[in-house]
């Protein structure tokens, strides 16, 4: 099946689309993807990151990576969201995934409705614009795999909140093993965990004999 998305906002101006992943989820970082497509660059499969399967998206990545212009992908780590709310730390995901690019784009395609300006870099924010825009759907597609490919491997390191299935996000599974093996340093504290006291939490994970990984 193919889609019909816009290649560019603008007839001539170096377009970047940024996107994020793992806003919503419990623990881990924020990620952010800015991606600079050629001009008029046509891909009749990109859309949105959430509305394909771990196939079509990682076949994607490839491809996008392959004829992308330059790309950036960049972190906020889960003491930073604490300290700064969902919302901030998003916004500076993005920030940092510019920063990253090789080219610097003259206009940035930001999905949502949040953004603060950054290097005087003119930006237009666009809802729902990873269904909209090539750019924005490429940088959600980066974002996304780059995340879930992350999240699987610290899994490895603690094993019992099933990350390398649900990706962090708030599952029946994922608040389970919270209840019973607290939380990681990886979690994010100003989220809400369950139903436990804060200081029963990290102490037991990191005390009980049952939990050593």
């Amino acid at each position: 099946m193919s889609f019909s998305l816009f290649s560019n906002f603008t007839p001539d101006a170096v377009e970047a689309g940024i996107d994020e992943a793992g806003r919503g989820c419990l623990a881990g970082p924020v990620v952010a993807a800015a991606v600079i497509l050629p001009k008029d660059y046509q891909n009749p499969n990109l859309r949105d990151s959430k509305k394909l399967n771990v196939k079509q998206r990682n076949n994607l990545k490839e491809q996008i990576l392959q004829d992308c212009v330059c790309y950036g992908i960049a972190e906020v780590s889960p003491a930073e969201i604490d300290e700064w709310n969902i919302r901030n730390a998003s916004c500076v995901a993005m920030q940092r995934a510019v920063d990253k690019l090789a080219v610097l784009p003259e206009l940035l395609l930001i999905d949502g409705n949040f953004f603060r300006p950054h290097r005087n870099i003119a930006f237009h924010c666009i809802v729902k614009g990873d269904d909209k825009y090539l750019s924005i759907a490429a940088a959600s597609i980066l974002a996304k795999t780059y995340r879930d490919e992350l999240m699987q491997k610290l899994a490895l390191q603690y094993p019992h909140y099933g990350w390398e299935k649900n990706a962090a996000y708030p599952t029946a599974q994922h608040y389970a093993a919270i209840a019973e093996h607290g939380i990681t340093p990886l979690h994010r504290r100003s989220f809400r965990l369950g139903d436990l006291p804060t200081n029963y939490l990290y102490t037991n994970f990191i005390t009980s004999p049952s939990n050593s990984v």
